[in-house]
């Protein structure tokens, strides 16, 4: 979707990029906060079916509904207040601010929805199906596209297999733009949260389940704030490091902005397949350790964590080759091209190690291990990455903030290994699912 949403904003030239590029930290602050919560549900219900206790899930997701929603709608009612300042505390150009603000305000204002949206993904994917989510982000991703294409730009001329069109635009922009992406987001929550619902075994709600209390007991709400407090500090950790590399970005100037912008959306094309991989041994490591199978939890960890270094290994040799082109896509401005190709191959040493840290916390989540590996996210992020990019951007500009960003990746994922070969972050017992919803 960030995808997307940068190579079609691209084509409108460098200041529309940087806009969107200032937003994005702060973006994914908000949506990262949402998600985290939710996961707080998400994985207790992969405990009760691994403890073959369907009722008691289906409470928990009566219950995570009520506390996403209320979640969601303080996030947007947060976020709306702060839009308009928010791209000058930033240090964005005047020039720009505007259009970061309203972009920003669109994407926040949609929260509500969106935070159901993680809710229902995430509940589907502890339940072992991983299609319907997958399929149905297919779906959004085409939606968006189709939706950007008459929103952003204006009428215009095509010609197509040699016969002339008029194409209908509305000639938004960056308004456009956010506008898209929130009304297929809001078009696939619906459809999620729906199979969720009626659709998806041990989950669906039928007859008087569907109406029974909504309201968050203490003991759910304990547990999930066990899980999920810590995921969310340590995001918020990690956003907040995000929006101080673009504030140390930000003096380097507009091209540097949206190359940064830009190279950090095309990476993630690399590393999506790690998080895909950190999702499924969430999935298996949570549903084992509900079941009281806690080596069978070890090794999933093992398995899943090797496989996320393996792919992330290949997708960093496709990225540092494809550099050049998945650029292009994003931008037709030469400079910014250019800089987002070097650093994208700057970050492609740092890959494998990349994956190590993001499949090996995932693994941790599903057993509620999340504390620990927040502060090791925190100290990596803080103790390493900031200080050196403070250090490196002056003498090499965006490259230095780069090489920064990779040695911490590096970092980060020897010390996950450390610790999930030392075992520590498995605590076998009795089966986690065993205390009352």
């Amino acid at each position: 979707m960030q995808y997307i949403d940068a190579s079609m904003v691209g084509r409108l030239g460098a200041d529309d990029s940087a806009s969107v590029g200032l937003m994005n930290s702060s973006l994914w602050l908000f949506w990262g906060v949402c998600n985290m919560l939710t996961m707080g549900f998400s994985v207790q219900v992969a405990h009760r079916l691994g403890a073959k206790d369907g009722r008691g899930a289906r409470r928990v997701l009566r219950q995570g509904i009520t506390a996403a929603a209320l979640a969601g709608t303080l996030m947007a009612l947060i976020g709306i207040a702060i839009s308009g300042q928010l791209p000058h505390w930033l240090g964005g150009d005047p020039a720009i601010c505007p259009g970061a603000s309203l972009y920003f305000l669109v994407f926040v204002s949609a929260l509500p929805v969106l935070t159901l949206n993680y809710l229902a993904g995430g509940m589907l994917r502890c339940a072992g199906n991983m299609k319907v989510p997958g399929l149905l982000s297919v779906g959004m991703c085409i939606l968006d596209v189709v939706f950007n294409f008459f929103l952003i730009f204006p009428t215009r001329e095509l010609t197509f297999a040699g016969i002339e069109m008029t194409m209908p635009g509305a000639g938004l922009g960056i308004l456009g733009a956010a506008l898209g992406t929130v009304a297929a987001e809001v078009i696939v929550a619906g459809l999620m949260m729906w199979y969720l619902v009626r659709r998806q075994p041990d989950m669906a709600l039928h007859g008087a389940e569907a109406h029974e209390s909504y309201i968050p007991t203490r003991e759910v709400l304990r547990k999930a704030a066990t899980i999920a407090v810590p995921m969310t500090a340590e995001h918020i950790i990690f956003c907040g490091a995000q929006i101080t590399i673009t504030m140390i970005v930000a003096p380097l100037g507009v091209v540097a902005i949206a190359a940064n912008a830009f190279a950090v959306t095309a990476e993630s094309l690399c590393y999506m397949p790690g998080f895909g991989i950190g999702e499924a041994a969430t999935t298996l490591c949570g549903q084992s350790y509900g079941a009281g199978r806690f080596p069978l939890v070890k090794r999933f960890c093992h398995l899943t964590t090797l496989l996320g270094i393996g792919v992330m290994t290949v997708m960093g040799v496709i990225m540092y080759v494809c550099a050049p082109f998945m650029m292009e896509i994003l931008t037709p401005v030469a400079d910014i091209a250019a800089l987002g190709t070097e650093v994208l191959r700057i970050e492609a040493w740092a890959e494998p190690m990349y994956a190590a840290s993001i499949v090996a916390y995932g693994a941790f989540v599903g057993v509620g291990d999340t504390l620990i590996p927040a502060i090791m996210n925190f100290g990596s992020i803080w103790l390493v990455r900031i200080p050196l990019a403070a250090v490196m951007a002056p003498a090499l500009g965006l490259p230095g903030v780069w090489i920064a960003m990779c040695a911490e990746l590096v970092f980060r994922g020897l010390i996950f290994l450390w610790r999930m070969f030392s075992g520590k972050w498995l605590k076998p017992g009795k089966s986690p699912a065993e205390a009352p919803a």
